[in-house]
């Protein structure tokens, strides 16, 4: 465990202090709960801003959205289970996380022996494809899981598996080794053959940080070279030329493996056309889910406050805040991927540790409290949100739920 760095200090979301972390070494137990013990004093002496009344109404909310997602539990202990396990994983998680669930649960038991009953030989947890995705979420909601041996073996593997789904090293389908210069370089996608996004490489580092891999750790310090070649800096070592240097980030560094090094931004549909067909792509913009997405990466892996590429995308949100639509999205296209921007945000900003923004025109807004109201605002009669532009899955409702759970549980931390 490396102290001198503070990486260790990266726990998983939502873990008490009092719980033990069976897949780390026994011997940095104690370490890990003094660790532990100290983030909550210091989260309990930042004067947080969420207020009493919008507290009682993030609450209410998810005590309703757990009640929806009661409903409609499989008897298999899954939740919408096509893609894979992660959505079953993300609704044991949010019910692991809220207080009001007991750890020994019977549903959420009954989603993680599911969860379990996913796992690979290869050590991956997914069912045929999606493999980063639905592995990097199934460790979060393992991570939460103490004193079982069986789970503490899954999550060790499915570490090992996660790292190595990662580009590094190989080559891509060109036969070109993917070495630090490569577009892919650092990054993770869907599975081990298509091109990497900076949504699965901050997926991957989710699961990695929550069960305990320090920020240190050679697969950040990879996905730092992809996720900066994602944003629209001038320090962007391959990009910069194409990109709006506005600080904030697009999906990927190629549009797939046909395309390796022509970027991809989902908030420029009309330019994969023109790439494909061979014409100049340039201006590609930055959009909310992402840069949310790729700042959160920088905090996991303990980039300071004030390092560029830090202040650059905090200087994007400032100028882009807004809980009405997925920001950097075209007008007919606003909506897309809003759940999973709200997801998104409430995490960054959770990891951040600083309760207000200030917007370009000088005034400061709580985040906290504008998120618990837009989420509230949209909550259905039966505890269930729905997207629908339902793009990206975000019309399942059970995805969605979990969703707006996430954030909901980032802002009352």
């Amino acid at each position: 465990m490396d102290l001198a760095t503070g990486c260790q200090a990266t726990l998983p979301l939502g873990l008490a202090a009092h719980r033990t972390y069976n897949f780390l070494p026994d011997e940095d137990q104690t370490l890990l709960k003094i660790l532990c013990t100290a983030t909550i004093a210091l989260t309990a002496t930042s004067a947080p801003a969420l207020d009493d009344a919008h507290w009682h109404l993030a609450n209410k909310a998810i005590e309703q959205g757990i009640s929806y997602l009661r409903t409609t539990q499989k008897p298999n202990g899954s939740w919408s289970s096509e893609p894979g396990p992660a959505i079953t994983a993300m609704a044991a998680t949010v019910m692991l996380e809220h207080h009001a669930v007991p750890i020994d649960d019977f549903q959420v038991m009954r989603a993680i022996n599911y969860i379990l009953s996913q796992a690979q030989e290869d050590g991956g947890i997914y069912n045929g494809f999606l493999a980063n995705y639905n592995t990097a979420i199934c460790l979060t909601a393992l991570s939460h899981v103490n004193g079982r041996t069986d789970v503490a073996l899954v999550v060790k593997k499915a570490q090992k598996f996660l790292i190595q789904l990662q580009w590094a090293d190989q080559t891509d389908p060109d036969g070109v080794a993917v070495g630090p210069s490569h577009p892919w370089f650092g990054g993770a996608g869907y599975g081990s053959h298509g091109r990497p996004d900076l949504s699965n490489t901050q997926i991957m580092l989710q699961g990695l940080r929550d069960s305990g891999i320090a920020c240190d750790h050679p697969a950040f310090q990879r996905a730092l070279v992809f996720i900066e070649r994602c944003q629209s800096t001038a320090s962007n070592d391959r990009f910069a030329y194409l990109l709006k240097q506005d600080g904030g980030f697009i999906y990927s560094t190629s549009i797939d493996k046909n395309h390796i090094g022509v970027p991809e931004s989902k908030a420029n549909p009309e330019m994969i056309d023109e790439a494909k067909q061979g014409r100049p792509v340039s201006g590609l913009r930055s959009y909310g889910s992402m840069t949310y997405a790729g700042f959160k990466s920088y905090l996991y892996a303990r980039l300071s406050q004030d390092d560029p590429r830090v202040v650059a995308a905090r200087q994007w949100i400032g100028q882009n805040y807004t809980l009405d639509r997925n920001p950097g999205m075209p007008e007919n296209l606003q909506k897309h991927g809003l759940y999973y921007m709200y997801m998104a945000m409430g995490r960054a900003l959770d990891a951040w540790g600083v309760t207000h923004i200030t917007t370009s025109d000088g005034q400061s807004h709580d985040w906290e409290n504008d998120l618990v109201a837009a989420l509230v605002h949209r909550q259905h009669t039966d505890g269930s949100w729905v997207n629908n532009a339902d793009r990206w899955m975000e019309g399942d409702p059970n995805l969605v739920t979990c969703y707006a759970l996430i954030a909901l549980l980032s802002a009352t931390r």
